[in-house]
Protein backbone atom coordinates (compact mmCIF):
# COMPACT_ATOMS: atom_id res chain seq x y z
CA UNK A 1 0.00 0.00 0.00
CA UNK A 2 1.14 3.51 -1.06
CA UNK A 3 0.51 7.20 0.50
CA UNK A 4 0.10 9.92 -1.73
CA UNK A 5 -0.02 13.40 0.38
CA UNK A 6 -2.28 15.90 -1.64
CA UNK A 7 -5.76 15.82 -3.57
CA UNK A 8 -4.67 18.80 -5.85
CA UNK A 9 -4.11 18.88 -9.59
CA UNK A 10 -0.73 16.46 -8.95
CA UNK A 11 -2.33 14.81 -6.16
CA UNK A 12 -5.14 13.80 -8.60
CA UNK A 13 -2.78 13.01 -11.15
CA UNK A 14 -0.95 10.89 -8.78
CA UNK A 15 -4.06 8.70 -7.94
CA UNK A 16 -5.34 8.76 -11.66
CA UNK A 17 -2.18 6.91 -12.83
CA UNK A 18 -1.79 4.58 -9.53
CA UNK A 19 -5.78 3.20 -9.65
CA UNK A 20 -5.10 2.96 -13.39
CA UNK A 21 -1.88 0.62 -12.95
CA UNK A 22 -3.36 -1.25 -10.22
CA UNK A 23 -1.12 0.29 -7.40
CA UNK A 24 -3.13 0.30 -3.93
CA UNK A 25 -2.77 3.00 -2.24
CA UNK A 26 -4.42 5.77 0.22
CA UNK A 27 -4.36 9.62 -0.07
CA UNK A 28 -4.39 12.13 2.49
CA UNK A 29 -5.31 16.03 2.10
CA UNK A 30 -6.29 18.79 4.31
CA UNK A 31 -9.15 19.84 2.96
CA UNK A 32 -12.78 18.57 2.85
CA UNK A 33 -12.34 17.95 -0.93
CA UNK A 34 -10.12 17.72 -4.17
CA UNK A 35 -8.83 20.76 -5.80
CA UNK A 36 -5.95 22.07 -4.02
CA UNK A 37 -5.12 25.60 -3.91
CA UNK A 38 -7.65 26.10 -7.04
CA UNK A 39 -10.61 25.76 -4.33
CA UNK A 40 -10.76 29.38 -2.53
CA UNK A 41 -12.59 27.73 0.35
CA UNK A 42 -9.68 25.45 0.96
CA UNK A 43 -8.22 27.25 4.10
CA UNK A 44 -4.88 26.73 3.23
CA UNK A 45 -5.12 28.10 -0.50
CA UNK A 46 -3.60 30.97 -1.97
CA UNK A 47 -6.22 32.31 -4.25
CA UNK A 48 -7.65 35.21 -4.80
CA UNK A 49 -11.22 36.27 -6.23
CA UNK A 50 -10.22 37.56 -9.57
CA UNK A 51 -7.65 34.64 -10.11
CA UNK A 52 -7.53 32.94 -13.56
CA UNK A 53 -5.70 30.27 -15.15
CA UNK A 54 -2.05 32.14 -16.80
CA UNK A 55 -2.00 29.57 -19.43
CA UNK A 56 -4.96 28.48 -21.50
CA UNK A 57 -6.76 25.80 -20.99
CA UNK A 58 -6.11 23.53 -23.91
CA UNK A 59 -2.43 23.76 -23.22
CA UNK A 60 -3.08 22.81 -19.66
CA UNK A 61 -6.21 20.14 -19.60
CA UNK A 62 -5.21 16.81 -18.78
CA UNK A 63 -5.18 14.88 -22.08
CA UNK A 64 -8.05 12.32 -21.51
CA UNK A 65 -10.83 14.86 -19.62
CA UNK A 66 -10.75 17.78 -21.64
CA UNK A 67 -12.32 21.34 -20.18
CA UNK A 68 -15.92 22.00 -21.72
CA UNK A 69 -15.38 23.88 -24.78
CA UNK A 70 -17.89 27.23 -22.95
CA UNK A 71 -15.18 27.64 -20.24
CA UNK A 72 -13.15 30.29 -21.47
CA UNK A 73 -9.54 30.33 -22.74
CA UNK A 74 -8.30 31.23 -19.76
CA UNK A 75 -10.93 29.72 -16.67
CA UNK A 76 -11.82 31.55 -13.83
CA UNK A 77 -10.49 29.74 -10.38
CA UNK A 78 -14.00 28.45 -9.49
CA UNK A 79 -14.42 26.84 -12.92
CA UNK A 80 -10.86 25.15 -12.11
CA UNK A 81 -12.15 24.28 -8.86
CA UNK A 82 -15.40 22.26 -10.59
CA UNK A 83 -13.28 20.67 -13.09
CA UNK A 84 -11.26 19.06 -10.61
CA UNK A 85 -14.00 17.36 -8.63
CA UNK A 86 -15.74 16.73 -12.17
CA UNK A 87 -11.89 14.83 -13.03
CA UNK A 88 -11.96 12.98 -9.48
CA UNK A 89 -15.39 11.73 -9.92
CA UNK A 90 -15.22 10.94 -13.35
CA UNK A 91 -11.77 7.92 -12.54
CA UNK A 92 -13.67 7.07 -9.21
CA UNK A 93 -10.76 8.75 -7.57
CA UNK A 94 -12.61 10.27 -4.20
CA UNK A 95 -12.88 6.53 -2.74
CA UNK A 96 -9.16 6.85 -2.40
CA UNK A 97 -8.90 9.70 0.13
CA UNK A 98 -9.07 11.05 3.33
CA UNK A 99 -10.23 14.21 3.83
CA UNK A 100 -9.73 17.09 6.62
CA UNK A 101 -6.26 15.15 7.64
CA UNK A 102 -3.07 16.29 8.54
CA UNK A 103 0.11 14.61 7.80
CA UNK A 104 2.26 15.76 10.73
CA UNK A 105 5.36 12.79 10.39
CA UNK A 106 7.12 10.78 7.94
CA UNK A 107 9.91 8.54 9.06
CA UNK A 108 11.46 5.89 7.90
CA UNK A 109 10.97 2.06 9.24
CA UNK A 110 13.21 0.02 7.33
CA UNK A 111 12.08 -0.53 3.90
CA UNK A 112 8.79 1.41 4.43
CA UNK A 113 7.54 4.18 5.80
CA UNK A 114 5.46 4.95 9.04
CA UNK A 115 3.35 7.90 8.73
CA UNK A 116 1.40 10.09 11.20
CA UNK A 117 -1.42 11.78 10.50
CA UNK A 118 -4.67 13.61 12.27
CA UNK A 119 -8.51 13.84 11.78
CA UNK A 120 -9.52 15.93 13.90
CA UNK A 121 -9.06 14.98 17.55
CA UNK A 122 -7.68 11.32 16.53
CA UNK A 123 -4.03 11.02 15.44
CA UNK A 124 -3.22 7.33 13.71
CA UNK A 125 0.19 6.17 12.64
CA UNK A 126 0.32 3.22 9.54
CA UNK A 127 3.34 1.82 7.53
CA UNK A 128 3.30 1.93 4.03
CA UNK A 129 5.58 0.75 1.30
CA UNK A 130 6.11 3.79 -0.76
CA UNK A 131 4.70 7.61 -0.54
CA UNK A 132 4.23 9.95 -3.23
CA UNK A 133 4.33 13.55 -2.05
CA UNK A 134 2.12 16.28 -4.05
CA UNK A 135 1.36 18.91 -1.49
CA UNK A 136 2.24 21.55 -3.78
CA UNK A 137 4.54 24.45 -5.08
CA UNK A 138 3.03 27.22 -4.08
CA UNK A 139 1.58 27.47 -0.03
CA UNK A 140 4.29 28.17 1.73
CA UNK A 141 5.23 31.80 1.64
CA UNK A 142 8.45 33.37 0.71
CA UNK A 143 8.21 36.56 2.92
CA UNK A 144 11.78 38.32 2.78
CA UNK A 145 12.79 40.95 5.92
CA UNK A 146 12.44 44.22 4.75
CA UNK A 147 14.98 47.15 6.41
CA UNK A 148 13.42 49.34 8.97
CA UNK A 149 9.60 49.27 10.38
CA UNK A 150 6.47 49.42 8.61
CA UNK A 151 3.70 51.31 10.58
CA UNK A 152 0.78 50.43 8.23
CA UNK A 153 -0.62 46.61 7.20
CA UNK A 154 2.06 44.57 5.88
CA UNK A 155 0.79 41.08 3.94
CA UNK A 156 1.76 38.09 1.83
CA UNK A 157 0.36 37.53 -1.68
CA UNK A 158 -0.89 34.36 -0.07
CA UNK A 159 -3.31 36.43 2.15
CA UNK A 160 -4.79 38.36 -0.48
CA UNK A 161 -8.53 37.43 -1.44
CA UNK A 162 -10.61 40.27 -2.46
CA UNK A 163 -9.28 43.67 -3.69
CA UNK A 164 -11.56 44.90 -1.28
CA UNK A 165 -8.74 45.54 1.09
CA UNK A 166 -7.30 48.19 -0.67
CA UNK A 167 -10.12 50.40 -0.59
CA UNK A 168 -9.10 54.21 -0.22
CA UNK A 169 -5.61 52.95 0.97
CA UNK A 170 -1.79 54.18 -0.33
CA UNK A 171 -0.53 50.45 -1.62
CA UNK A 172 2.79 49.12 -2.75
CA UNK A 173 2.83 45.86 -4.31
CA UNK A 174 6.46 44.42 -4.14
CA UNK A 175 7.32 41.72 -6.85
CA UNK A 176 5.97 41.52 -10.08
CA UNK A 177 5.48 37.99 -10.80
CA UNK A 178 2.33 36.48 -12.14
CA UNK A 179 0.52 37.00 -8.75
CA UNK A 180 1.89 40.50 -8.41
CA UNK A 181 0.71 41.61 -11.78
CA UNK A 182 -2.98 40.80 -11.21
CA UNK A 183 -2.65 42.27 -7.66
CA UNK A 184 -1.30 45.56 -8.60
CA UNK A 185 -4.28 45.75 -11.67
CA UNK A 186 -6.50 44.92 -8.57
CA UNK A 187 -5.20 47.21 -7.30
CA UNK A 188 -6.06 50.26 -9.30
CA UNK A 189 -9.78 50.31 -9.18
CA UNK A 190 -9.93 50.55 -5.03
CA UNK A 191 -7.19 52.04 -3.95
CA UNK A 192 -6.22 55.45 -3.22
CA UNK A 193 -2.81 55.41 -4.93
CA UNK A 194 -0.77 52.35 -6.18
CA UNK A 195 3.21 51.61 -6.76
CA UNK A 196 4.79 48.96 -7.60
CA UNK A 197 8.60 48.20 -6.39
CA UNK A 198 10.74 45.60 -8.49
CA UNK A 199 14.11 44.99 -8.52
CA UNK A 200 15.04 43.04 -11.55
CA UNK A 201 13.63 43.27 -15.36
CA UNK A 202 10.86 40.71 -16.25
CA UNK A 203 9.58 39.76 -19.83
CA UNK A 204 5.86 40.68 -19.85
CA UNK A 205 3.53 38.91 -22.69
CA UNK A 206 0.08 39.35 -23.84
CA UNK A 207 -2.57 36.64 -22.86
CA UNK A 208 -3.85 37.13 -26.57
CA UNK A 209 -2.21 37.64 -29.88
CA UNK A 210 -4.05 37.21 -33.03
CA UNK A 211 -7.39 36.81 -30.94
CA UNK A 212 -5.95 33.43 -30.04
CA UNK A 213 -4.26 32.65 -26.41
CA UNK A 214 -0.34 33.12 -26.83
CA UNK A 215 0.41 29.55 -25.45
CA UNK A 216 -1.26 28.37 -28.60
CA UNK A 217 1.01 30.46 -31.27
CA UNK A 218 4.26 28.44 -32.54
CA UNK A 219 5.73 25.05 -31.72
CA UNK A 220 5.09 23.57 -35.36
CA UNK A 221 9.17 24.59 -36.37
CA UNK A 222 11.56 23.62 -33.75
CA UNK A 223 14.36 26.88 -33.74
CA UNK A 224 17.18 26.58 -32.57
CA UNK A 225 17.39 27.69 -28.58
CA UNK A 226 19.20 31.02 -29.68
CA UNK A 227 17.39 31.80 -32.80
CA UNK A 228 13.94 31.18 -30.64
CA UNK A 229 14.94 33.64 -27.83
CA UNK A 230 16.21 35.84 -29.94
CA UNK A 231 13.18 36.09 -32.47
CA UNK A 232 10.66 35.52 -30.03
CA UNK A 233 11.95 38.47 -27.91
CA UNK A 234 12.21 40.38 -31.15
CA UNK A 235 8.24 39.46 -31.45
CA UNK A 236 7.05 40.76 -27.82
CA UNK A 237 9.14 44.05 -28.17
CA UNK A 238 7.62 45.16 -31.17
CA UNK A 239 3.97 44.07 -29.68
CA UNK A 240 4.60 45.16 -25.91
CA UNK A 241 7.73 47.74 -26.23
CA UNK A 242 10.35 47.52 -23.51
CA UNK A 243 9.90 47.39 -19.39
CA UNK A 244 11.95 50.62 -19.41
CA UNK A 245 9.57 52.49 -21.52
CA UNK A 246 6.61 51.84 -18.71
CA UNK A 247 9.34 52.69 -16.42
CA UNK A 248 9.90 49.37 -14.92
CA UNK A 249 14.07 47.75 -15.27
CA UNK A 250 15.15 45.52 -18.62
CA UNK A 251 16.15 41.58 -18.25
CA UNK A 252 19.22 41.46 -18.17
CA UNK A 253 18.73 38.17 -19.29
CA UNK A 254 17.70 36.27 -22.24
CA UNK A 255 14.06 35.53 -22.84
CA UNK A 256 12.80 32.18 -21.03
CA UNK A 257 15.88 32.37 -18.63
CA UNK A 258 13.20 32.91 -15.90
CA UNK A 259 9.10 32.96 -15.79
CA UNK A 260 7.40 35.13 -17.83
CA UNK A 261 4.69 37.43 -16.46
CA UNK A 262 1.92 36.65 -18.61
CA UNK A 263 -0.13 40.07 -17.99
CA UNK A 264 -0.13 43.29 -20.37
CA UNK A 265 -2.59 45.03 -18.28
CA UNK A 266 0.07 45.45 -15.87
CA UNK A 267 1.73 48.14 -18.47
CA UNK A 268 -1.37 49.52 -19.76
CA UNK A 269 -1.74 50.86 -16.43
CA UNK A 270 2.07 51.78 -15.87
CA UNK A 271 1.24 53.53 -19.04
CA UNK A 272 -1.85 55.93 -17.78
CA UNK A 273 0.03 56.56 -14.90
CA UNK A 274 -2.76 54.45 -12.58
CA UNK A 275 0.51 52.43 -11.26
CA UNK A 276 4.20 54.01 -10.21
CA UNK A 277 7.26 51.59 -10.73
CA UNK A 278 9.30 52.10 -7.87
CA UNK A 279 12.99 50.33 -7.61
CA UNK A 280 13.55 48.21 -4.42
CA UNK A 281 13.13 49.21 -0.58
CA UNK A 282 16.56 50.90 0.95
CA UNK A 283 14.56 51.62 4.25
CA UNK A 284 11.35 52.12 6.24
CA UNK A 285 10.54 54.28 8.87
CA UNK A 286 6.83 54.66 10.06
CA UNK A 287 4.50 54.63 7.02
CA UNK A 288 7.64 56.30 4.88
CA UNK A 289 9.47 53.88 2.38
CA UNK A 290 12.47 54.93 1.00
CA UNK A 291 14.03 53.47 -2.55
CA UNK A 292 17.67 52.39 -3.64
CA UNK A 293 16.91 55.43 -6.03
CA UNK A 294 16.58 57.90 -3.27
CA UNK A 295 12.77 58.66 -3.79
CA UNK A 296 10.24 58.33 -0.96
CA UNK A 297 6.43 57.64 -0.86
CA UNK A 298 3.97 57.12 2.33
CA UNK A 299 1.94 54.18 2.04
CA UNK A 300 -0.74 52.12 4.17
CA UNK A 301 -0.19 48.77 3.22
CA UNK A 302 2.77 46.64 1.85
CA UNK A 303 1.81 43.85 -0.05
CA UNK A 304 4.45 41.47 -0.89
CA UNK A 305 4.04 39.29 -3.65
CA UNK A 306 7.66 37.58 -2.75
CA UNK A 307 6.40 34.01 -4.34
CA UNK A 308 6.89 30.86 -2.31
CA UNK A 309 9.08 28.16 -1.13
CA UNK A 310 9.43 24.48 -0.89
CA UNK A 311 7.77 23.53 2.08
CA UNK A 312 7.60 19.75 3.39
CA UNK A 313 7.37 19.73 7.30
CA UNK A 314 6.22 16.31 7.73
CA UNK A 315 9.58 14.62 7.10
CA UNK A 316 13.43 15.48 7.21
CA UNK A 317 14.88 17.52 4.05
CA UNK A 318 17.61 15.00 4.60
CA UNK A 319 15.61 12.47 3.45
CA UNK A 320 14.61 14.32 -0.02
CA UNK A 321 18.07 14.36 -0.70
CA UNK A 322 18.20 18.18 -0.32
CA UNK A 323 21.33 20.05 0.89
CA UNK A 324 21.08 22.80 3.17
CA UNK A 325 22.85 25.32 0.19
CA UNK A 326 20.36 23.95 -2.26
CA UNK A 327 17.00 25.58 -3.56
CA UNK A 328 15.62 22.14 -4.29
CA UNK A 329 16.10 18.19 -3.29
CA UNK A 330 18.14 17.01 -5.63
CA UNK A 331 16.46 14.15 -7.38
CA UNK A 332 16.04 12.65 -11.30
CA UNK A 333 13.75 14.54 -13.11
CA UNK A 334 12.96 16.45 -10.18
CA UNK A 335 11.03 13.18 -9.16
CA UNK A 336 13.46 9.92 -8.56
CA UNK A 337 15.42 9.79 -5.39
CA UNK A 338 18.69 8.52 -5.64
CA UNK A 339 18.90 6.05 -3.46
CA UNK A 340 15.04 5.34 -2.04
CA UNK A 341 12.96 3.16 -4.57
CA UNK A 342 9.39 4.34 -3.02
CA UNK A 343 9.60 7.98 -2.45
CA UNK A 344 8.83 10.21 -5.13
CA UNK A 345 8.31 13.79 -5.53
CA UNK A 346 5.55 14.28 -7.36
CA UNK A 347 5.15 17.90 -9.48
CA UNK A 348 8.16 19.48 -7.89
CA UNK A 349 8.57 21.50 -11.52
CA UNK A 350 8.04 24.49 -13.34
CA UNK A 351 8.06 24.60 -16.85
CA UNK A 352 6.65 27.32 -19.29
CA UNK A 353 3.93 25.13 -21.05
CA UNK A 354 4.22 21.92 -19.47
CA UNK A 355 0.86 22.08 -18.06
CA UNK A 356 -1.24 19.32 -16.09
CA UNK A 357 -0.44 16.84 -18.83
CA UNK A 358 3.05 17.35 -18.21
CA UNK A 359 2.66 16.40 -14.53
CA UNK A 360 0.11 13.60 -15.49
CA UNK A 361 2.87 11.78 -17.79
CA UNK A 362 5.00 12.41 -14.90
CA UNK A 363 2.60 10.35 -12.44
CA UNK A 364 2.32 7.84 -15.41
CA UNK A 365 6.04 6.99 -15.26
CA UNK A 366 6.17 6.48 -11.51
CA UNK A 367 2.67 4.22 -11.49
CA UNK A 368 4.93 2.48 -14.30
CA UNK A 369 8.04 2.65 -12.24
CA UNK A 370 6.65 1.14 -9.21
CA UNK A 371 5.18 -1.77 -10.81
CA UNK A 372 7.58 -2.57 -12.98
CA UNK A 373 10.05 -2.68 -10.21
CA UNK A 374 8.47 -4.90 -8.23
CA UNK A 375 8.11 -7.57 -10.86
CA UNK A 376 11.63 -6.87 -11.79
CA UNK A 377 11.58 -5.68 -15.00
CA UNK A 378 15.00 -5.00 -17.10
CA UNK A 379 13.31 -1.33 -17.64
CA UNK A 380 12.81 -0.65 -14.10
CA UNK A 381 16.20 -2.10 -13.08
CA UNK A 382 17.75 -0.13 -15.89
CA UNK A 383 15.77 3.04 -14.41
CA UNK A 384 16.50 2.53 -11.38
CA UNK A 385 20.59 2.91 -11.86
CA UNK A 386 19.63 5.99 -14.05
CA UNK A 387 18.32 7.80 -10.92
CA UNK A 388 21.14 7.02 -8.92
CA UNK A 389 23.62 8.65 -11.27
CA UNK A 390 21.96 11.32 -12.60
CA UNK A 391 19.67 12.71 -9.83
CA UNK A 392 19.91 16.72 -9.63
CA UNK A 393 20.99 16.87 -12.97
CA UNK A 394 18.57 19.28 -14.41
CA UNK A 395 17.22 19.04 -17.62
CA UNK A 396 17.67 22.56 -18.72
CA UNK A 397 17.98 22.37 -22.76
CA UNK A 398 21.16 24.39 -22.27
CA UNK A 399 19.08 27.71 -20.68
CA UNK A 400 20.69 29.69 -18.54
CA UNK A 401 18.34 29.85 -15.93
CA UNK A 402 18.34 32.65 -12.99
CA UNK A 403 19.76 31.00 -10.13
CA UNK A 404 16.75 31.70 -7.99
CA UNK A 405 15.36 29.31 -5.37
CA UNK A 406 12.07 28.94 -7.67
CA UNK A 407 13.91 28.25 -10.59
CA UNK A 408 16.12 25.48 -8.24
CA UNK A 409 12.99 22.95 -9.61
CA UNK A 410 12.10 24.99 -13.65
CA UNK A 411 12.98 22.21 -16.63
CA UNK A 412 13.10 22.93 -20.15
CA UNK A 413 9.39 21.42 -21.02
CA UNK A 414 10.46 19.84 -24.43
CA UNK A 415 13.38 18.22 -22.82
CA UNK A 416 11.90 16.99 -19.99
CA UNK A 417 8.61 15.65 -21.55
CA UNK A 418 11.47 14.10 -24.06
CA UNK A 419 13.30 12.04 -21.22
CA UNK A 420 10.07 11.10 -19.63
CA UNK A 421 8.11 9.83 -22.76
CA UNK A 422 11.58 7.72 -23.31
CA UNK A 423 10.98 6.17 -19.90
CA UNK A 424 7.57 5.59 -20.22
CA UNK A 425 8.04 3.74 -24.02
CA UNK A 426 10.63 1.63 -21.97
CA UNK A 427 8.84 0.44 -19.16
CA UNK A 428 5.65 -0.02 -21.58
CA UNK A 429 7.97 -2.28 -23.63
CA UNK A 430 8.34 -5.37 -21.25
CA UNK A 431 4.97 -4.81 -19.24
CA UNK A 432 2.88 -7.67 -18.29
CA UNK A 433 -0.50 -7.90 -18.16
CA UNK A 434 -2.38 -7.08 -15.07
CA UNK A 435 -3.76 -10.57 -13.69
CA UNK A 436 -6.84 -11.13 -13.64
CA UNK A 437 -9.32 -13.22 -11.69
CA UNK A 438 -9.68 -16.59 -11.52
CA UNK A 439 -12.79 -17.85 -13.32
CA UNK A 440 -15.76 -17.85 -10.23
CA UNK A 441 -13.48 -15.55 -7.85
CA UNK A 442 -15.35 -12.95 -6.06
Amino acid sequence: MYAVIGAGPMGLATARNLDKYGIPFVGFDLNADVGGLWDIDNPHSTMYETAHLISSKRMTEFAEFPMKDEVAPYPHHAELREYFRDYAKHFDLYRHYEFNTRVLAVERDGAGWLISTRQGDEVSTRRFDGLLIANGTLHHPNMPTLPGDFAGRLMHASEYRSPSVFDGKRVLVVGCGNSGADIAVDAVHHARKVDLSVRRGYYFLPKFLLGKPTDTLGGKFKLPRRVKQWLDGLMIRAVMGKPSQYGLPDPDYRMYESHPVMNSLILHHLGHGDIQARRDIADIQGHTVTFTDGEQADYDLILMATGYKLHYPFIDREELNWPRDAGAPQLYLNVFHPEHDNLFMMGMIEAAGLGWEGRNEQAELVALYIRQLAAGAPSALKLKEIKRREAGNILDGGYAYLKLDRMAYYVHKDSYRSAVHKHISSLQGDLAPAPTPAAGAA
